[in-house]
């Protein structure tokens, strides 16, 4: 298996720019993850394709406002920093640009409009990933100075930072949304209830991996990196009734995937699918994985040669996600983080 394998041509004006209004009217390729059969509808009509008892997986982590703009204190140029996890108190791993100008001990400013929440800080330390270590002098005030930062694929700036948040969000801490919940509005999820359709609620904070690319073309090369998840006692409860009672367990958007599959890996109890827990998961799921808990997956369509395409791959093959996703172009779905769905089942 090489890299080059999960590769696809995409017209440029394929890459959605701004969400689908209302959420829910999106498109939705129903495949068939075993013949490749494709079937064209809209998102709003979900629930016609679910059964009653399905039970849908949700990521609720909330996307914080990561991004943060300042200035070198040294020369005065601009700078840009992508907070991606806390490490102690005022220190955090970032990203950050240009990269030249912020190696160990160099100084920054930054603040939010008209100099809020103006705070220092400076590189104490250069990661091998190519992430830095930085340490503020107080706690930055992310409400104030913070910037919620979008894909590096989407040129247009948002009118309204809660279209980049699923209406169910509430644990802070992801750096990118995790997008197949994009699609869900609040009066679909009511319909869903009404359908008979049950959901539960796990926590991955998604981090800088959705968008870094596998540079490598032997994709055991690659290095994910961690991120953080969240079992709950009343999460797993679910899962593991849901497979006693031999019902579908369908993971909206892949990194609830990787924390349920991660979950059934970790879980030693044998009268159990899964077992409540957190901590770091790194698991690269690629074609000749053995799937464990899900049934069917909400996902949307992935950039080409990432570790999310070579997910979906696995999970139903990658013949036929390539000609779905060749399809797709055809039929001019929309793609990426505001584009449109895919439900494989």
């Amino acid at each position: 298996m090489k890299t080059s394998d999960f590769d696809y041509d995409l017209p440029q004006d394929l890459i959605a720019q701004r969400p689908a209004e209302p959420r829910d009217h999106s498109r939705l390729m129903l495949l068939d993850r075993m013949t490749g059969k494709a079937v064209h509808g809209m998102f709003y009509d979900l629930p016609g394709s679910l059964r009653e008892g399905d039970l849908l997986v949700f990521n609720n982590s909330r996307v914080f406002p990561a991004r943060l703009y300042g200035r070198s204190e040294a020369t005065g140029r601009e700078v840009e920093l992508l907070l991606l996890s806390r490490s102690g108190v005022g220190e955090w791993r970032a990203l950050v640009k240009p990269g030249r100008r912020m190696r160990t001990g160099a100084r920054f400013v930054v603040s939010g409009e008209g100099g809020r929440g103006e705070t220092r800080g400076e590189v104490v330390h250069m990661e091998t990933a190519g992430s830095r270590l930085v340490s503020f002098d107080s706690e930055p005030d992310l409400l104030k100075i913070g910037h919620i930062p979008l894909p590096p694929y989407i040129h247009e700036d948002l009118q309204d930072n809660e279209r980049y948040q699923t209406v169910y969000s509430s644990t802070e801490g992801s750096v990118a949304a995790p997008t197949a919940g994009l699609h869900f509005s609040d009066s679909l999820l009511d319909r869903l209830d009404e359908e008979g359709v049950v959901r539960t609620f796990v926590t991955l904070h998604v981090g800088w991996d959705s968008f870094r690319p596998v540079t490598s073309d032997d994709p055991s090369k690659h290095d994910m990196h961690s991120e953080q998840w969240e079992l709950s006692s009343e999460a797993a409860d679910a899962i593991n009734l849901a497979r006693s009672e031999g019902r579908r367990i369908i993971s909206v958007g892949t990194t609830a995937v990787r924390l349920l599959e991660n979950a059934a890996i970790l879980n030693r109890d044998r009268d159990r699918l899964v077992s409540p827990g957190a901590g770091w998961v790194d698991l690269f799921i690629s074609p000749g994985f053995q799937f464990r808990v899900i049934d069917g997956l909400v996902t949307n369509f992935h950039l080409p040669k990432s570790t999310l395409l070579m997910l979906v791959s696995a999970f139903a093959s990658r013949d036929i996600i390539l000609k779905a996703y060749a399809t797709a172009v055809g039929e001019r779905y929309r793609f990426y983080s505001f584009g449109d769905a895919m439900l494989i089942s």
